[in-house]
């Protein structure tokens, strides 16, 4: 399923309208103070705004939905808005933590502005301060993040603040895996469900449901959990594929990206349990940033023949399906969940 929903895309313009509106506000207000400071929050709206799939949006709204909330409230548009500013603040952190080149087919921020520091022949080094505007770009996403959500809901707060906590413990798992070439199955699915599938589909969902109904939180989270934590993990398990298979036109990422840089994927991990002592060999060059596109071909092609790729297509189809049985006997709204029925194909056999 290559195609978005109608699911998925329902709030995409609302969400839009409020980055919009962010924006516009917050680069005339410190334009007056000093028009230098309008270039970082221009390039945190060219991120903001240059596509993505909105799933974590989705996912609150339909969270909201199954509830009981009202899908015109602009409460959770809102939250829609936040869940973007924070998927900014990681993707911007990530690219100087991995030293990424490029993000939804343009250049990274901090070589964007890296660039901009050689060109003026400013002093010092200009990787530090490329890197340094970016990690502060994403603080402010951090932080706007936060102003659109209602503080005087106690439950959605904590459902926000523990997301974030998730998520930064993720990538630090994710960033300790990478540089001790971790290789083990379960420490790679732990990973993956902490840096990316709770934050894209479980907690989206409890935001969206508390925000309705924070009363029902006790009934509701553990119903969507059971929906939300395989799905979340078919999601990061699918873009582990899309990143070692994906082509650069539709991921917006070098072909080969996440090989060179040696994540510690569930797929590496089958692939060095099924390894013979000349796959192995092919294998331990993963990890290197020189990797040519041969060097790729030829581990994608060791990640095939062991059957570590058949395999891990056969792991998202079964928790796909989890989640699909527990959407059926979840206490939502029948619309919501006929919604996250379309999502839960499309995000477990999406193709970008």
């Amino acid at each position: 399923m290559s195609s978005a929903p109608a699911s998925l895309t329902v709030i995409a313009e609302g969400v839009e309208r409020r980055l919009r509106a962010l924006l516009e506000t917050e680069i005339e207000r410190w334009k007056a103070l000093d028009p230098e400071i309008v270039a970082p929050l221009e390039s945190l709206g060219a991120l903001l705004l240059a596509g993505g799939k909105r799933l974590r949006p989705a996912f609150c709204h339909w969270g909201f939905v199954g509830a009981g909330g009202d899908p015109d409230d602009p409460v959770v548009a809102d939250a829609g808005a936040a869940f973007e500013l924070l998927h900014a603040f990681a993707l911007i952190h990530d690219d100087v933590m991995d030293g990424s080149s490029t993000r939804r087919g343009v250049r990274t921020a901090h070589l964007e502005y890296a660039t901009r520091h050689a060109l003026g022949e400013w002093r010092g080094e200009a990787r530090r301060f490329g890197e340094g505007v970016a990690i502060l770009m994403g603080d402010l996403a951090f932080v706007y993040a936060d102003q659109f959500l209602p503080a005087s809901n106690a439950e959605a707060m904590a459902v926000w603040h523990e997301l974030r906590i998730e998520l930064n413990v993720g990538q630090y798992l994710d960033i300790l895996g990478t540089v001790r070439g971790e290789r083990s199955r379960v420490t790679a699915e732990r990973i993956a469900r902490y840096k990316s599938g709770k934050y894209t589909v479980e907690r989206p969902l409890h935001l969206g449901a508390v925000l309705a109904a924070p009363d029902r939180a006790v009934d509701l989270l553990p119903s969507l959990s059971a929906y939300g934590l395989p799905l979340g993990d078919a999601f990061q398990l699918r873009d582990d594929v899309l990143g070692a298979f994906g082509e650069t036109t539709l991921t917006g990422k070098p072909v080969g990206d996440d090989l060179r840089e040696g994540k510690p994927t569930p797929l590496m991990a089958m692939a060095t349990a099924r390894a013979d002592r000349r796959q192995a060999e092919v294998l331990a060059l993963v990890g290197r940033p020189d990797l040519t596109a041969a060097d790729v071909e030829r581990i994608q092609e060791v990640l095939v023949g062991t059957g570590a790729l058949a395999e891990l297509e056969s792991v998202i189809d079964d928790l796909a399906q989890q989640a699909l049985v527990a959407l059926d006997v979840a206490d939502i709204t029948d619309d919501a969940r006929k919604a996250l029925a379309e999502m839960a194909h499309y995000v477990a056999w999406r193709e970008l």
